[in-house]
């Protein structure tokens, strides 16, 4: 008979969890609501900072402290070591939290999710822009312009370049998507023609089903 193989309690890492956007999402809050007496730009700096200049720059490091086999009590111990005689007393204290709730392997998540809330609450809001080139910055400065104009919040632009756009832009805000691209006008176009060629035929159809006089 098989051995019977022991089911995980908990994913083999944290960012495969389903929930780990919503867990995310958690953390950020409590990380802005208590940055919101210090000063929450220079807090997201330094957070930010933390994930590109340590993180990313020494991946050993990173793959120690983020490590799901470490345990909490070392983890903490290399906070206190390597990281609070240099970061803030609150981003440290947050380090801390995290690491006693298994949850630092989620810290970039964290912190995409910070700078985002964050943008929100300030009234700001990030609105993708696809074109075909990379834009001028009179055409920059120009879609920015008219957005702000149009829209309830600052946008920010999140520039993105896609050959098969051909022409125009693709700006999208939310779940909402405004296409204007030459692509999308040529299918347009084109399903149009289709249209109108099939109601030509039905109307075609339609008179030699009834012909005058009968």
């Amino acid at each position: 008979m098989a051995e019977e193989q022991e089911l995980p309690t908990r994913p083999p890492s944290v960012m495969e969890d389903p929930s780990a956007q919503a867990i995310a999402r958690t953390y950020a809050d409590a990380f802005l609501n208590a940055a919101a007496g210090t000063g929450v730009d220079d807090a997201l700096e330094e957070f930010a900072s933390f994930v590109a200049d340590v993180l990313d720059a020494n991946p050993k490091f990173e793959a120690i402290l983020l490590s799901g086999i470490v345990r909490r009590d070392e983890k903490i111990k290399l906070i206190d070591r390597a990281i609070a005689p240099y970061g803030s007393e609150l981003f440290v204290n947050f380090l801390r939290v995290l690491a006693q709730h298994d949850r630092l392997e989620l810290l970039p998540m964290i912190l995409g999710e910070s700078q985002v809330r964050h943008e929100v609450r300030t009234g700001r809001q990030r609105v993708q822009v696809t074109s075909a080139q990379p834009l001028s910055e009179e055409t920059r400065n120009d879609v920015r312009k008219r957005l702000a104009e149009s829209l309830p919040f600052e946008p920010i632009l999140e520039e993105r370049t896609d050959p098969a756009v051909l022409g125009g832009l693709v700006i999208q805000v939310g779940d909402t998507v405004y296409d204007s691209s030459l692509r999308t006008r040529l299918k347009q176009l084109r399903r149009r023609l289709r249209e109108r060629s099939l109601n030509e035929i039905q109307s075609g159809r339609d008179r030699f089903s009834h012909p005058e006089g009968d």
